[in-house]
């Protein structure tokens, strides 16, 4: 049995979509809920030197991308909240996000990674990569993909 559910988001309609349905599992399964969305990475232009302009850009851009963040935390934990579901949401770091979903996984001993797939294929999912796909391939804990 679902004890505990992690739910990687990404802020896209589809992924609010999934964590409904994850909430809804993890009422029925009387689980709890970690939310996380991985933080994008802030690039130094290869072409530029890296000084104080570039500090205070970085600042800004984290500053951003954690309010982001939140406005999409927000939402699911109401209607966790309104389901009586345990939930709690991180913003994490990480190079690459399915490392950052993977070992988030597995430091919060989640037994389930509930996660949206946007069905990229063909050169879409050649150019833009599969999150999904890479943490199906490399996922030790059991994957459930909403589309």
């Amino acid at each position: 049995m679902v004890q505990h559910i992690l739910l990687p988001i990404d802020g896209s309609d589809l992924s609010a979509a999934a964590a409904a349905q994850a909430v809804r599992l993890a009422q029925s399964c009387r689980a709890k809920i970690d939310v996380i969305y991985v933080l994008p990475a802030f690039l130094v232009s290869p072409f530029g030197s890296y000084g104080p302009e570039d500090e205070v850009a970085r600042k800004q851009f984290d500053e951003n991308a954690r309010n982001a963040a939140d406005g999409y935390f927000a939402p699911i934990l109401q209607l966790a909240r309104d389901a009586g579901v345990a939930c709690e949401a991180r913003a994490v770091d990480g190079e690459f996000a399915y490392e950052s979903i993977i070992r988030t996984a597995q430091e919060l001993c989640c037994d389930l990674i509930f996660m949206a797939s946007h069905g990229r294929r063909g050169i879409a999912g050649v150019l833009m990569g599969s999150e999904t796909q890479k943490v199906l391939t490399h996922s030790r804990i059991p994957v459930l993909v909403y589309r």
